[in-house]
């Protein structure tokens, strides 16, 4: 199940091979042992790509969550004696402000060297998926306000608006106060469709009964610093958030688009790695 899981990952079976640190002969042998005894293929092989079958696309969550158990089931047994060790993965949206995930690792670091970090930054939606799935076992992350979580463990750790971003030498930075309806007609930059931080800004357009264009979809907020900056368009950001780009001009605007930021883990309760990160930062778990 390990071998299927990276190759599913990484899309190679020798890349696979190497982070598994075996020969790709014996992990190849190894998923063909399995295919056999599952009566079924797992992947789709061509000589340019390996991509996951139907019954792999099946398979790949529930060999997740029996891995994340296995993992666990150790975990549990050396926190039972005072030790919490295993592996922590973390996903964190980048516009997180409500807590200082860095620090809060550091700290974490310095006080369970025998646990592993791995950090991962992507999109809200995704990190739901994931850590219901068992990929990861805590997010960070921020979702329109109202949207309701399910299938995980979850709190709320704040509420937050957008401010209006802005290039210095935009038309609109010399305002104190802007409305949704100054910023219709502004090319946007924004996250990509269908991703929890673009809804954040459709539902308050919608809500206003505004239309905008979005030029520019991206998940770099970098990225997006920049183009706002070269003047190529304006964007929505939570205030939070805004402190980290003092070069450009941020404004409050009237009815502009809300969130929840929060931290969320297993439903089947936090491992005790999570629960220990959990505990550092205040959240009680239930």
């Amino acid at each position: 199940m390990r071998y299927v899981v990276a190759v599913a990952e990484l899309g190679s079976f020798t890349r696979a091979a190497e982070r598994c640190f075996v020969v790709q002969s014996a992990l190849s042998h190894q998923v063909a042992r399995l295919e056999e005894e599952l009566g079924t293929r797992l992947f789709h092989r061509t000589s340019r790509q390996v991509r996951l079958s139907p019954a792999g696309e099946a398979f790949l969550p529930v060999a997740r969550q029996c891995l994340d158990a296995a993992e666990r089931a150790v975990a549990e047994v050396a926190a039972a004696t005072g030790e919490i060790r295993g592996t922590l993965a973390v996903g964190l949206v980048p516009t997180v402000a409500a807590i200082d995930v860095p620090v809060v690792l550091r700290e974490f670091r310095e006080q369970h060297p025998q646990v592993r970090l791995r950090l991962e930054t992507g999109g809200s939606d995704d990190f739901l998926r994931q850590v219901a799935e068992g990929a990861l076992d805590v997010a960070f992350l921020g979702l329109p306000e109202g949207r309701e979580v399910t299938g995980v463990g979850y709190q709320l750790l704040s509420r937050d608006r957008h401010l209006a971003v802005l290039a210095p030498d935009h038309r609109l930075a010399v305002r104190r106060r802007l409305r949704l309806a100054d910023l219709a007609d502004e090319p946007f930059v924004d996250f990509p469709s269908g991703t929890a931080g673009r809804e954040q800004s459709d539902r308050a357009f919608a809500a206003a009964g505004l239309a905008r264009e979005v030029v520019f979809e991206v998940m770099d907020m970098l990225l997006m610093a920049r183009l706002v900056r070269s003047g190529l368009a304006v964007g929505l950001l939570p205030s939070g958030y805004v402190a980290q780009v003092p070069d450009l001009v941020t404004l409050p605007v009237q009815g502009a688009p809300s969130r929840g930021e929060h931290v969320i883990w297993s439903g089947f309760g936090p491992a005790p790695a999570a629960a220990a990160l959990l505990a550092q930062i205040g959240v009680p778990v239930r």
